[in-house]
């Protein structure tokens, strides 16, 4: 059954890197003081030549598009980006071309897709029935990866970055002003590196301009998308800029666009009560299972946690470097401890490491905590790498962030109130956004309703660290026509880990078909010490 709504108002290693991947999908801010008016209106772009291919790698092949900086001067400087396909492998019975976007912002799409054959069981795995009925398409965003990727910090100022002591005991991790210093470096940074113009173009409006382009260039009448994460807030805008070009569309652990386009703050404290969710069913479940089956903290795990991340924080553990320095040496303080757990928990495929990785801290061999801590350094808060330069500079095209400090201050305390743990990440985390230096002028403010596109699956977690559900009721409202799926269980992303999701989402990109509004997929119930099976039903 379509459910039509009125317009609104307003497989441890693979799968944990691709989700790890998928959790910079919602991270911290937006500009300043800035218009709030509609994007302005978009001049003419001549139609696009056909693109011309070369072979890059196994079964792929890749070429560049230039589009418009600004869509209102199609005439003036133009962005290259990186657009790779992978061919229909049965090509007689090929229906068209699906785009895709994997989340961030800052996710590279060409480097997901030259991933693909190591993606099985991950989330936005594409499944063969899929792969053999489309060419799947992968642009880069502008500013992103092969387009451009932005670049905010010195090498010399991200290994500082990273190496640094973020203190879980103070909300944001530093004292103010040191994180007011920080945000000044990273934000002139980026007025250095690039042109504040390019930086103010990044947003997702002209994203979904530029898919058309690429549509146009394919030689396409229409596009079958699918969207992670991120993704998911360009497949919306997509559709509501170009209705009359969606074939089919799938967003996967949907964002909410109305809080995406709004106040940034709210937004984080979504997030860091999201993430904290995903940490307490751990807990949970620890308990429940028994000392027995999940030692760590025999029977009070929340207890033994927080006196591991206090030990920690006091006194790190060092670690010596792997066997043919594979791994360098290191430490790991509470701090560092506490976002590997958050990003464990989040993943349902990873409860066993997370339990393995506490022991081991609690018996004085912090490698592991230190290991899976080094692999999470995208974060849905800010852990400098370069990812998070691209993926905050796109979210500060979009976002409206508070310029004051006092609406900061009042965010961090909600914070670290509603999420005791897992706040501290998310306190002050806008500020690079509060103060950027290319406001976005005539960003996109109206609703994205997707009015006369095809009715949009909607896929949401029912515990998702980052993209809570009621995001996906809330994205289920504003569009037009959609329908909702709940996949219940952990986890962010859920095509191509649950059987049940993978026959739904394949039933909609091939044939157009929905499950009824509010249909439920089941998924095998977690454990903290044995391997995760995905649910097969």
């Amino acid at each position: 059954m379509i459910h039509s709504r009125p317009r609104a108002a307003a497989r441890y290693g693979a799968a944990l890197a691709a989700v790890l991947m998928a959790l910079a999908g919602c991270s911290s801010g937006a500009a300043g003081l800035r218009s709030t008016s509609a994007a302005a209106t978009s001049a003419p772009v001549p139609p696009q030549d056909p693109l011309t291919w070369s072979a890059c790698g196994k079964d792929l092949e890749c070429t560049t598009i230039k589009v418009p900086q600004e869509y209102t001067k199609p005439d003036g400087a133009q962005i290259p980006l990186a657009v790779m396909r992978h061919r229909a492998t049965d090509p007689g019975q090929r229906i068209g071309s699906l785009i895709f976007n994997p989340g961030g912002p800052g996710a590279s799409a060409t480097e997901t897709l030259r991933n693909l054959p190591k993606m099985a069981g991950t989330p936005g795995a594409f499944s063969p029935a899929v792969l053999a009925k489309f060419d799947i398409i992968a642009m880069d965003p502008r500013g992103v990866g092969e387009s451009q990727a932005v670049r905010c910090l010195t090498d010399k100022q991200r290994a500082v970055a990273a190496g640094n002591d973020f203190d879980p005991s103070i909300p944001g991790g530093k004292p103010l002003p040191r994180l007011l210093a920080d945000a000044a470096a990273f934000t002139d940074g980026c007025a250095e590196h690039q042109s504040k113009k390019f930086l103010a173009s990044l947003s997702t409006d002209n994203v979904a301009r530029d898919i058309d382009q690429v549509r146009s260039a394919l030689g396409d009448d229409k596009i079958t998308y699918y969207g992670l994460s991120y993704g998911t807030v360009v497949g919306s805008m997509y559709a509501t800029l170009f209705p009359h070009r969606v074939r089919q569309m799938v967003l996967d652990a949907p964002v909410d666009t109305n809080q995406w386009f709004g106040n940034s703050l709210p937004f984080q404290n979504d997030v860091a009560v999201a993430s904290e969710r995903t940490l307490n069913a751990w807990f949970k479940t620890c308990r429940a299972e028994g000392a027995a089956v999940c030692p760590f903290g025999a029977g009070d795990p929340e207890a033994a946690f927080d006196t591991l991340i206090d030990t920690l924080e006091a006194k790190p553990l060092k670690i010596a470097p792997a066997e043919g320095n594979a791994t360098p040496g290191g430490e790991i303080d509470g701090a560092k401890a506490l976002e590997a757990a958050r990003a464990l928990a989040g993943d349902q495929n990873a409860w066993p490491l997370l339990t393995s990785a506490l022991l081991a801290a609690q018996k004085g061999n912090g490698a592991p905590l230190y290991t899976m801590w080094s692999s999470v350094t995208v974060s849905p808060f800010p852990v400098p790498t370069e990812t998070f330069e691209t993926h905050t500079a796109v979210r500060c095209a979009d976002w409206h962030t508070p310029s004051g400090i006092t609406a900061h201050k009042a965010a961090a305390t909600k914070a670290t109130t509603e999420a005791k743990r897992i706040g501290t990440r998310a306190a002050y985390s806008a500020l690079n956004c509060a103060r950027w230096p290319a406001p976005n002028k005539d960003r996109f403010t109206k609703p994205l309703t997707g009015a006369g596109a095809p009715p949009t699956l909607v896929v949401g977690g029912r515990l998702d660290p980052v993209t809570p559900h009621q995001w996906a009721e809330n994205m289920t409202r504003t569009l037009d026509s959609a329908v909702l799926l709940t996949r219940e269980g952990v986890g962010h992303g859920s095509y191509g880990i649950n059987t049940c999701v993978n026959k739904a989402v394949d039933a909609a990109l091939v044939g157009g078909t929905h499950p009824a509004d509010g249909t439920v997929c089941e998924t095998d119930t977690p454990a903290t010490t044995r391997p995760f099976v995905p649910a097969s039903r």
